[in-house]
């Protein structure tokens, strides 16, 4: 094996690219997995998605859960106004079921906040969640988030605080859920971005440091009933967006105008963080993805591949990527095609049974209810992403990874999945 290989991670390489075109990565544009991943969003944490999941829930594999999660790096210590959703925000989850790339089913999150006792903030906000489908809006339920884990003296308990928020809606076959959780995505994103440090052990034996370890997120997502999507060929396109109204005007007042605009969204991990180019970026986040395939070069000529070979003289195929094309925006062949339109969607085959033993590799160890079938929360995507880039699919076999193989936090076994937030009180961070 080529010296350091093993330790290298893909998204590492672009911070010290030297390559013509290549995108210039670093603490204050890009974290992976889509945490700051777009200069215009990385100031706008609150609408900032980090990740989006969409899997046959474990437990009740007649279901779809669909998770997406916002606000990257919360500290839970961090008061005395802690982090919230928005309430000048919309949070969507998007399911299209025909292979067209447009939304057949929509649920919508919004939030409210509430004026805390003495100095502090109220992190519990009441929510509705509202369904679009076929054109028909409906508010199918109500109810509030859990507070933030912020201590003993403030939420005791909290684990039951997180179990009576969660909501049912159509006479109890669905469930929804809002609130602060635990972020479940893992990745050495403290040496990846110092300029592709080394660890002593690193790679998939392990050795590398979760930068996402102890740090929270906020979590919307629902779990539906598979039979109610009615998806054509047994699969679903699953993406998620946040919206804001056109004009805001700050002053004494705050006041939010005119028509919702997107402002950011998300499907597959790691697009927008390393495919797009940074002068791209917020565009991408503007548009549908039905609009994708004004980026296909991109994807068939992906700038990664470039400086792997710059660097480490491997041989990955640089151009005609068909390979990346397929599993990122038009599903492959007998796993989880959706057609012949190009877009970035988390493709979810749900006739593929749930697996009994996990492989956090997916696809690629030989598990095909993982990534990029879908996303489950243990599914390494950024090892997977690696070795996808240097030719997987193509027969080049690289073992890449960045030496973090999974969330420092066990997951729940029941919906949200997402283990609950480490508390403030503990300041783990401050260790």
């Amino acid at each position: 094996m080529h010296r350091g290989i093993a330790a290298v991670s893909a998204i590492a390489l672009l911070a010290v690219a030297g390559v013509a075109g290549a995108v210039t990565l670093g603490p204050g544009n890009g974290t992976a997995s889509s945490h700051r991943e777009a200069p215009l969003i990385a100031e706008d944490p609150s609408a900032d998605l980090t990740d989006l999941y969409a899997f046959r829930s474990p437990d009740k594999p007649d279901t779809v859960t669909i998770l997406a999660n916002v606000i990257p790096g919360e500290d839970p210590a961090a008061g005395p106004n802690w982090y919230t959703f928005s309430p000048n925000a919309r949070y969507n989850l998007y399911v299209d079921t025909n292979g067209d790339a447009r939304a057949d089913v929509t649920y919508r999150f919004q939030f409210r906040t509430k004026t805390g006792p003495f100095f502090l903030g109220d992190t519990a906000q009441p929510f509705t969640v509202t369904r679009v489908a076929r054109g028909k809006a409906s508010v199918v339920a109500r109810g509030t988030t859990p507070p933030n884990n912020i201590g003993p003296r403030s939420t005791p308990n909290y684990r039951s605080l997180v179990t009576k928020s969660i909501v049912s809606f159509d006479h109890g076959n669905s469930r929804a859920f809002a609130g602060q959780r635990d972020d479940p995505f893992f990745g050495d994103i403290g040496a990846i971005f110092d300029l592709v440090a080394i660890r002593k052990g690193i790679g998939n034996m392990g050795g590398g440091k979760d930068f996402f370890a102890g740090y929270g997120v906020h979590t919307f997502g629902v779990q539906v009933p598979i039979a109610g999507l009615s998806a054509k060929n047994g699969t679903i396109g699953v993406w998620s967006s946040v919206d804001r109204r056109k004009v805001t005007t700050r002053g004494t007042t705050t006041r939010n105008r005119g028509a919702w605009v997107q402002v950011n969204r998300m499907a597959n991990p790691l697009v927008n963080e390393v495919v797009i180019p940074t002068g791209l970026k917020d565009r991408w986040n503007a548009l549908a993805p039905a609009q994708e395939g004004q980026f296909r070069r991109y994807y068939e000529t992906p700038i990664l591949a470039a400086v792997i070979n710059q660097l480490y003289k491997l041989g990955v195929p640089e151009t005609g990527r068909d390979d990346l094309v397929a599993v990122l925006l038009t599903g492959v062949p007998e796993l989880n095609f959706t057609g012949p339109r190009l877009a970035d969607l988390l493709r979810v085959n749900l006739r593929i049974p749930v697996t009994a033993n996990p492989n956090r590799l997916g696809v690629l160890g030989a598990d095909n209810q993982g990534w990029p079938n879908g996303r489950r929360l243990g599914d390494d995507v950024i090892d997977i992403a690696e070795q996808a880039v240097a030719g997987f699919l193509k027969g080049k076999k690289v073992p890449l990874g960045d030496g973090v193989n999974g969330d420092d936090r066990n997951l729940l076994g029941s919906f949200p999945y997402i283990a609950d937030p480490q508390s403030g009180f503990d300041n783990t961070k401050g260790k």
